[in-house]
């Protein structure tokens, strides 16, 4: 299948990978010949390599619904989000729409998908955050022209997705990873194991990621490795998580760090990538 540069991700996600794709893509297999993402996000190295056949699953429901209007009726989505706009008390009025659960379920999943879109281009530094009661609560970002409308990039993703043998699916990462076919390669993004006491974010989905989550998975990699699928995750340098992969192959990386409410505190950082093959 032939690449589409316009391909990129449509969403911006805390963590995302888009910046560290050149560093990335040389860590590779050779060859994919079918892809597994279990904590999608915003989806950046899933959108360069293309992969004709990809597994690709994220909790976060509410990012799960955006990928499937996008693919099934994007014409309709880009139309929605024209009806949306930038101004701080039409936000708040928006991301207050989950706040009534029973008129937020009766909502069609055009107008939720839309509203994600929307509130991820216009809140504060593209936070997608939530509440214990799962309940976006992001404060808006008060950008001058944010492109929430980005018809040729969702235009983009609905093309890739519609090609592909692309399964979405929104359930712990864990079933995916039990039914993955041989030669499955997989890249794990998990929410990163805190540096410091303050700096942990988990709010992209209520359940949070405790450090049992980060053994939890370490254990679903050894699994991988014993039924010979190769894997890549990428995770923060702390000390924990060396020990926790200290068998597998690690390469520090510098990652640019844009989540912080200090600007000053906002930089690059190491991040681990592992991998079970060289």
């Amino acid at each position: 299948m032939k690449k589409n540069r316009l391909l990129a991700p449509v969403l911006k996600w805390v963590g995302g990978k888009r910046q560290l794709l050149d560093v990335l893509t040389p860590l590779l297999p050779e060859r994919v010949a079918a892809y597994c993402e279990p904590f999608l996000g915003g989806g950046a190295l899933l959108f360069n390599l293309q992969p004709e056949t990809a597994y690709v699953n994220d909790i976060n429901d509410e990012l799960i619904r955006v990928y499937n209007m996008i693919r099934h009726d994007v014409e309709a989505l880009i139309a929605a989000l024209q009806d949306f706009k930038n101004e701080a008390d039409y936000y708040y009025s928006v991301r207050n729409w989950d706040r009534d659960k029973t008129k937020y379920s009766s909502l069609s999943d055009l107008k939720k998908a839309a509203r994600i879109l929307y509130l991820n281009k216009t809140c504060y530094n593209g936070l997608f955050r939530v509440n214990n009661a799962g309940e976006f609560n992001s404060p808006f970002g008060n950008y001058r022209n944010p492109n929430f409308v980005n018809a040729p990039a969702l235009r983009a993703v609905s093309s890739y997705l519609n090609a592909a043998a692309v399964n979405l699916t929104s359930r712990d990462y864990a079933e995916v990873l039990r039914t993955l076919p041989k030669k499955t390669f997989v890249y794990l993004d998990p929410p990163y194991d805190p540096v410091s006491d303050t700096s942990s974010f988990t709010g992209y989905a209520k359940r949070g990621f405790s450090r049992d989550e980060q053994i939890r998975l370490r254990e679903n990699c050894d699994e991988l490795n014993r039924r010979g699928l190769k894997f890549m995750l990428s995770n923060s340098a702390t000390d924990f998580i060396k020990k926790q992969y200290a068998s597998y192959h690690i390469t520090v990386v510098q990652a640019k760090r844009a989540v912080n409410s200090d600007a000053a505190k906002r930089g690059k950082v190491d991040e681990l990538v592992v991998r079970n093959y060289k």
